[in-house]
């Protein structure tokens, strides 16, 4: 197996993707094997852990691959919004949700669709989209509208206002910046039922030491070779961006698995990307400060340093 390591000049092997090569080499070599409800397979450990410190804009934007950050962080401010359908992202060209909505569609109509036609259908009809377009109560719903019920008397309950739980922390960060509570949490277990996919990418919890604000992001199944890239990329996106409305430098993404895994499918990726070495040193560049966390667009933010290396496709378990 083709297998980078680790060099020996220091300050090449202290680039934070080493750490993600490691993983990838750690799983792949050593993994369990099991069968896994794609009926795919996997190669699995459980309980991993990267770290990287996001001091001078530096962001853990893989570089051994082409990750398309603008796509990750189209769909990370899609979750801000609270939005659940996938309307709005495959309007910007965005079809990383597409493949849960089309496979119930196909499912339920025996239409075999192809996923360029669905998407434009969805686009294009609104009525369309709404029935078959939403994802139910995934991330975004949870993230700023968390359902509250209230009583009404004679033991019934009616529904109260959701709770923004990514005003909250901001709020809580300015206000009581030692808290041990500065918390968002995707788990909602009254409603896994009816979202497309259960949220990986679960809970994030946030740190203040002196200045600086960090993030630990806890995620209970990763996709090594293609969900995890975004993961990062999503996590740092979201510590600066809280950073900059609570008035914090960036401090550290400690990002935390569960079950961590590679496909047995993704053979060809895995072997190609392991070859190679990681490159550069991307930062971000976040152009002004809205007045809200919530009123952020993709023109705001500017990536400098990134010279990836060639794209590695592999197919996506649904």
């Amino acid at each position: 197996m083709a297998s980078a390591a680790i060099p020996d000049d220091s300050q090449a092997s202290d680039h934070w993707e080493w750490q993600y090569l490691d993983l990838m080499r750690r799983i792949w070599d050593h993994g369990d094997e099991r069968v896994d409800r794609t009926g795919i397979g996997t190669r699995s450990i459980f309980g991993t852990q990267i770290r990287c410190d996001l001091g001078g804009g530096v962001m853990p934007l893989v570089t051994t691959k082409r990750v398309y950050w603008k796509t990750a962080t189209r769909e990370f401010l899609w979750f801000l919004s609270g939005d659940t359908n996938i309307r709005a992202l495959c309007a910007q060209g965005v079809e990383i949700w597409t493949d849960w909505p089309l496979d119930r569609y196909r499912r339920e109509t025996g239409d075999d669709i192809s996923r360029e036609g669905f998407s434009q259908r969805i686009v294009a009809d609104a009525a369309f989209a709404e029935a078959w377009g939403d994802l139910g109560p995934v991330y975004g719903k949870q993230w700023v509208d968390w359902a509250t019920y209230v009583p009404t008397g004679d033991g019934l309950f009616a529904k109260g206002p959701g709770v923004n739980q990514v005003e909250q922390v901001v709020e809580s960060l300015r206000a009581n910046p030692g808290s041990r509570r500065h918390i968002v949490e995707g788990w909602n277990v009254a409603e896994l039922d009816r979202m497309a996919l259960p949220p990986c990418h679960k809970t994030y919890q946030f740190h203040v030491a002196g200045n600086k604000l960090n993030c630990l992001l806890y995620q209970r199944s990763c996709d090594l070779a293609l969900g995890l890239p975004f993961n990062l990329w999503g996590g740092a996106l979201f510590t600066r961006m809280v950073a900059q409305q609570a008035g914090f430098e960036p401090g550290e993404l400690v990002w935390m698995g569960g079950d961590t895994h590679l496909y047995l499918n993704h053979a060809d990726l895995v072997e190609t990307q392991l070859s190679r070495h990681p490159s550069g040193t991307p930062r971000l560049e976040i152009a002004r400060r809205p007045a809200s966390i919530f009123d952020y667009a993709i023109e705001d933010f500017e990536v400098s340093g990134y010279v990836p290396q060639g794209a590695l496709k592999a197919p996506v378990a649904v």
